[in-house]
């Protein structure tokens, strides 16, 4: 028999301090079980970081495979939640909001829509718990953020290049010319370049000029300086509104907190203001755009496109308070003659206002977005949801300290800016940019390492 003191039990005869003594067949089973469920969640996780560290380039040339990704990482990250039992996630504010909002569109599509409208209402999930995926599960490991930095900035410089080849140029690697808008196309085959630009270059070069301005004399802040300018010109000749009324946004907020950032963007300031006032002579289809198209729209806004389609979802809300018109119900509501009024209240008067022609597929904002597919009380959750997640982004921030971060979460300001001309979220590469961006500032936050998960737990 083992003398008392040497049992297995009590930690001796070579056995490890804290394993169990338990050599039955059952036991070994169970560790077994364990070590392949660990493998199997950790090849996931492989499977799930590979798929999302391309998804930039995905957004850019291949937009349903980016929406495969998004769905199949979710469908990894639920997968991953029931074998490793991490639900912790679920209890931040955000994530119950977010659950809110889906239960409200579910419910709106199925007062307002058929099978159809109800089935892509219940996949309407999926975008959070991409966002979740991101947060908790992928991001927290710092070298994926490292190489995802590097692909959003080598995807930035690519759209640089290619805008500056088509202007010099006048077609671009494809053989295309500007838009018929005279909008440059960069390295791609639609006038989406501006937004690409936008949100690759703030988190992906940004940074790289804030550690430049923060070196010891002033050939860093001179080179800083000379990246931003040429960020901000290549805006200008690209010729989309939006995209450069946020990059503008992006520098003024980053030279706000950041003070040896200051004296550079004001000097790209000043020559980016020469720049517009030259495009006249230099890029006229630029200045066209940019100001001339800019003035006649706020002079007459009721009756611009986008005017049209603010009236247009604003009927829409007005008629249905409470549920809206279901998932995408603006797409199918907008030719319908029973929506061509005006907005009395906010002093536009009865008119079709462009009628059918003046339509769209979305609304092209966010908020109107989520108000005509659930009324009023899904865009008050998206409000609240927006609120939940700026919160918990910006919370602690040293802007410093800390480039990446202070760039992820000024971009994620700047998307959800509610007085903005959008696209619809519900498709790539407008979804795809904004829950990239969403999920991984939520990684870089002081909330992500409390809940993400260490791979190899039991």
């Amino acid at each position: 028999m083992t003398a008392a003191g040497t049992s297995p039990c009590a930690g001796g005869s070579g056995f490890a301090a804290g394993l169990s003594c338990d050599t039955s067949p059952l036991n070994w089973r169970g560790r077994g079980e364990r070590r392949t469920m660990q493998q199997v969640e950790h090849w996931m996780w492989r499977i799930a970081a590979g798929l999302v560290v391309p998804m930039p380039v995905l957004l850019l040339y291949a937009l349903a495979p980016a929406e495969i990704v998004l769905t199949v990482v979710a469908v990894l990250f639920v997968i991953h939640a029931v074998l490793t039992r991490h639900w912790t996630w679920l209890r931040q504010p955000w994530v119950v909001v977010a659950v809110l909002l889906w239960g409200q569109i579910i419910m709106s599509s199925v007062v307002a829509q058929e099978v159809h409208g109800v089935m892509q209402s219940l996949c309407f999930g999926r975008y959070f718990l991409f966002v979740a995926a991101l947060q908790t599960w992928i991001l927290p490991d710092i070298r994926i953020r490292a190489v995802l930095a590097r692909v959003y900035g080598g995807v930035a410089i690519w759209l640089v290049a290619g805008c500056w080849q088509q202007y010099i140029c006048g077609r671009n690697i494809w053989g295309y010319g500007r838009w018929a808008d005279g909008a440059l196309l960069g390295p791609l085959w639609a006038p989406r370049v501006g937004s690409g630009l936008f949100m690759t270059a703030l988190p992906g070069l940004f940074p790289v000029a804030i550690r430049l301005s923060q070196r010891d004399g002033a050939r860093g802040r001179i080179m800083a300086a000379a990246m931003l300018l040429g960020l901000i010109l290549t805006m200008v000749l690209v010729a989309q509104r939006m995209p450069l009324f946020l990059m503008l946004g992006g520098m003024g907020l980053a030279g706000l907190l950041v003070p040896r950032l200051r004296g550079g963007l004001l000097a790209v300031g000043v020559l980016g203001a020469c720049g517009v006032a030259l495009s006249p002579v230099l890029a006229p289809q630029a200045y066209n755009k940019l100001v001339v198209n800019f003035i006649a729209h706020m002079h007459a806004f009721a009756d611009s496109p986008y005017g049209m389609l603010f009236i247009r979802a604003g009927v829409m809300i007005r008629q249905h308070p409470w549920f809206g018109l279901g998932f995408d119900g603006f797409r199918h509501a907008c030719p319908d003659p029973t929506y061509f009024h005006g907005l009395p209240w906010l002093g536009i008067a009865e008119g079709p206002h462009g009628g059918a022609t003046g339509c769209n597929l979305h609304p092209h904002n966010y908020y109107l977005l989520m108000g005509t597919m659930g009324g009023m009380p899904a865009m008050g959750l998206f409000i609240a949801l927006v609120a939940c997640l700026l919160v918990q982004i910006w919370r602690g921030l040293t802007p410093a300290r800390d480039p990446q971060r202070l760039m992820l979460a000024v971009v994620a300001t700047l998307v959800f800016w509610p007085v903005a001309s959008t696209s619809s979220f519900l498709t790539q590469p407008s979804g795809g940019w904004l829950f990239m961006v969403t999920g991984w500032a939520l990684a870089v936050s002081p909330v992500a390492s409390r809940l993400q998960y260490v791979h190899g737990r039991d």
